[in-house]
């Protein structure tokens, strides 16, 4: 018997794969039923390789793009290295090599993985954001963001990583920490590039109602957005010309107003400063809290610290009542004005910090938001939780800003034909911990002349963020492409047949940790392009899922518990196909589930006896295509169901319940036979699951000349949908008074209602009460009667 061996076997078919480009679209002219764009997020090439958590994020994506395939669509799957960044930067620094040096030996690794999962990748389009030819389009991105008005420099409060030695955006601070590292934040005062992503706000929220992607990324980008409306209204300072103005949603609480807080780093704390009795008990809280993050001063149960602005008070514009001003750490410079109006009766918040500081309580009654915002002379107006996006990087591992320092024409950006500005590899690439960069210790990168006057000046030194990289890597596959193909006769032409061709992506697969930052930051960057006429659409993907995570033994995998799990070891043991089936095995796409070593073994059985039912059929001699024999017309009938339910099931990304689908159906046809016909189908039904063992059985065994990931996915007749009839014998204390005919597998009820209604079965229950019933699915029906008291009895 010829044993499968399914290392030499996937082996083979990658390597006739990539020749027979059995996976390369015909980007100019799509073939079949059009182009279908079927993305995954692409991997960050750091530390030791992909984990399984990385393979079942691409494994589900290619399952749908195989299906999509032998639906008769032109499939583009590309696949890429996101290798720019901190994540990859760190590695370099705690291995020891240098970040060039290291991205070439992670690519190797990376793509030899990526290889051997057996995803149906176009290889022709890779990319990688640190090649120069794709890192000079995300500069020309931020140059146009700074043409169009969209890119600006401003001195704030940022957050700051001990350990990573950068900023950070709002997006990457998760519960105080370090998204990257898990490090404290710090607030810090610095000098930055931002992106006016806070301009597209509403058109980012809107849109949300418009494309098909998962619910819980629609509430975290709604949340995160933050839209609220309500009134601007104005408060005085006693005996000054300075005022506070407070946005609230709650305008009609004005009269129960009773102090003012301002954030400790408002500017109208120091502007006020010759006026506060207090000052330097005033700056040392303002000092303490200086390097507190947000989300610490917001944090739920946290208790409230702060401190009165002695000698300056408030006059509330609805009662002319003066009302003490204080600092605290609760009240936010960033958010809305950085000030708010305490009403403790109606809010708990501030109820909380008046308990504390014995501040009094209001029962004033609400006011008519109309009159008393005319009243007032407020306004009404619409404010947003999101922040602008904060782009630069301390770091050296990332594309150069592409702006210059003039002192006679300020801040310039380079021109277009001098891109890329090209990152230099220097020696002492280590984060410094300071403002500056490393590339700010260069002086042959630094110094310059202004693309303007042509005076002397010098570069921007620091890097933009990586997630900037990633914010348009959907159109880099195209744009590269053309670049490739010569379709573009000059720089940044913009190819707009082919991206209107492939454009939007059809589905997008990825993880959920990314609704905030990356998801966000793509949509903007779509919206932007789209607006400054590159772009025929302002949404980047109809449909996006987020997949489900993988954990190990019940806790969720990482480096300090030891339990990550490199898929290298199980390949080489089962083999791809068989990671692959258990992966999508452990439960629904979404939710993700819990990965065990032993259980790869169940699957591989499973494909042992697909091979083994391979061997049988060609010694067997079971070839006819005709439904001679009832067993083989029973198993067309299951067949039949069976691609209905699994072509709904891929389709829905229910791939575990396809998959035990495929499971039920090689049982019955290892029970009562198959056609070859009818195994072909089942061949092509597990394809997309298993590519290498299905290309092989194809091939190899059953001698068809073309790849069966290209032949036609299975339809099913509707005529073999129908539900069978049974007879049911219908008996009266244990004898047969009658049968009825039902559907297979009917329940109890159905059965006895239609029993009882059967004119033999009805004759002998005249006059007698069924005291209970027997029942056996598909068989009999029994109903144990007594008399009626004065009925009558027949027999």
């Amino acid at each position: 018997m010829i044993k499968y061996n399914h290392s030499k076997t996937e082996k083979k078919w990658q390597k006739v794969w990539l020749k027979e480009k059995v996976y390369e679209p015909n980007l100019k002219n799509p073939r079949g039923k059009g182009k279908f764009y079927n993305l995954m997020m692409f991997p960050y090439p750091s530390a030791e390789g992909l984990h399984v958590g990385n393979m079942y994020a691409f494994t589900g994506s290619d399952i749908y793009g195989r299906f999509k395939r032998m639906q008769g669509y032109d499939i583009f799957e590309p696949i890429g290295l996101d290798g720019f960044g901190i994540h990859s930067e760190n590695y370099a620094i705690n291995v020891g090599t240098h970040p060039a040096i290291q991205a070439q030996k992670s690519q190797k690794n990376f793509y030899r993985q990526l290889t051997e999962i057996g995803n149906g990748f176009a290889w022709e389009e890779k990319l990688e954001t640190y090649d120069p030819e794709y890192y000079k389009w995300t500069q020309w991105i931020f140059v146009q963001m700074f043409k169009h008005g969209l890119a600006y420099r401003k001195k704030q409060a940022v957050n700051w990583c001990l350990s990573c030695k950068t900023v950070l955006a709002d997006e990457q601070v998760i519960t105080g920490e370090c998204e990257r590292c898990g490090t404290k934040v710090i607030k810090k005062e610095l000098e930055q590039w931002f992106f006016k992503i806070t301009q597209y706000a509403d058109r980012l929220l809107n849109n949300l109602e418009k494309i098909d992607w998962s619910e819980k990324i629609k509430i975290a980008q709604r949340n995160w957005i933050g839209k609220s409306e309500g009134a601007l209204l104005s408060f005085k300072i006693k005996d000054t010309t300075e005022k506070i103005d407070v946005f609230t949603t709650r305008p009609d609480t004005l009269y129960g107003v009773t102090y003012m807080v301002l954030a400790s780093d408002h500017e109208l704390v120091v502007q006020l400063k010759s006026h506060i009795i207090n000052w330097a008990e005033v700056q040392k809280y303002r000092e303490k809290t200086k390097s507190k993050t947000d989300i610490e001063r917001t944090a739920e149960g946290k208790e409230k610290t702060g401190i009165e602005l002695k000698g300056i008070t408030a006059i509330n514009p609805a009662n002319q009542k003066e009302i003490p001003v204080w600092i605290a750490d609760y009240v936010l410079a960033g958010y809305g004005t950085g000030a708010i109006m305490a009403v403790p009766r109606r809010d708990e918040r501030d109820a909380e910090f008046a308990r504390k500081f014995n501040l009094p309580f209001s029962d004033a009654p609400l006011a008519d938001v109309d009159q008393i915002i005319k009243k007032v002379g407020g306004k009404k107006i619409t404010q947003y939780r999101l922040r602008d996006w904060l782009i630069s990087r301390q770091r050296y591992w990332g594309p150069p800003i592409p702006m210059i320092y003039c002192e006679t024409c300020d801040w310039q950006p380079v021109s277009e034909k001098d891109l890329p500005v090209i990152l230099p590899k220097v020696e002492n690439f280590r984060p410094t911990g300071t403002d500056r960069s490393p590339l700010a210790s260069v002086p042959k990168f630094f110094i310059t002349k202004c693309p303007n006057c042509g005076g002397p000046a010098r570069r921007e030194t620091d890097v933009s963020d990586t997630f900037l990289d990633s914010a348009w890597y959907y159109l880099g596959y195209l744009i590269l492409a053309s670049e490739k193909l010569k379709v573009n006769g000059k720089k940044f032409n913009w190819n707009r047949e082919l991206i209107k061709t492939w454009l939007p992506v059809d589905m997008y697969i990825g993880g959920a940790e990314h609704a905030v930052l990356h998801l966000l930051y793509v949509r903007f960057v779509t919206m932007a392009l789209n607006d400054w006429g590159y772009l025929d659409f302002e949404e980047p993907m109809t449909h996006f899922h987020a997949h489900g995570l993988i954990i190990k033994d019940g806790a969720k995998m990482s480096k300090s518990k030891g339990n990550i799990v490199n898929p290298d070891e199980f390949i080489k043991k089962y083999g791809a196909d068989a990671l692959r089936m258990y992966l999508m095995f452990l439960g629904p796409f979404e939710a993700g589930g819990d990965f065990r070593d032993e259980g790869v073994s169940g699957i591989t059985r499973f494909l042992n006896r697909v091979w083994l039912a391979t061997l049988s059929l060609q010694r067997s001699g079971q070839v006819k295509d005709d439904l001679q024999t009832e067993s083989l017309l029973d198993v067309e009938k299951k067949l039949h169901k069976a691609t209905k339910k699994i072509t709904e099931d891929i389709e829905d990304l229910h791939y575990n319940t396809a998959i035990s689908e495929l499971m039920i159906l090689l049982r019955e046809m290892e029970s009562v036979g198959k056609s070859k016909s009818q195994f072909k189908t089942f061949l092509k039904l597990l394809a997309p699951f298993a590519p290498h063992l299905t290309e092989e059985i194809w091939r190899n065994i059953l001698k068809n000349k073309t790849s069966i990931h290209r032949e036609v996915w299975p339809a099913y007749d509707p005529g073999f949908l129908t539900e069978e009839m049974v007879n049911i014998i219908v008996q009266i204390n244990g004898k047969a008074r009658a049968t009825v005919a039902v559907l297979a597998n009917s329940l109890e009820a159905e059965v006895k209602q239609a029993a009882v209604k059967h004119a033999n079965a009805a004759k002998h229950l005249v006059g007698r009460e069924i005291k209970k019933t027997i029942f056996i699915k598909n068989r009999l029906i029994n109903f144990v009667t007594n008399e009626l008291k004065g009925g009558g009895r027949n027999e």
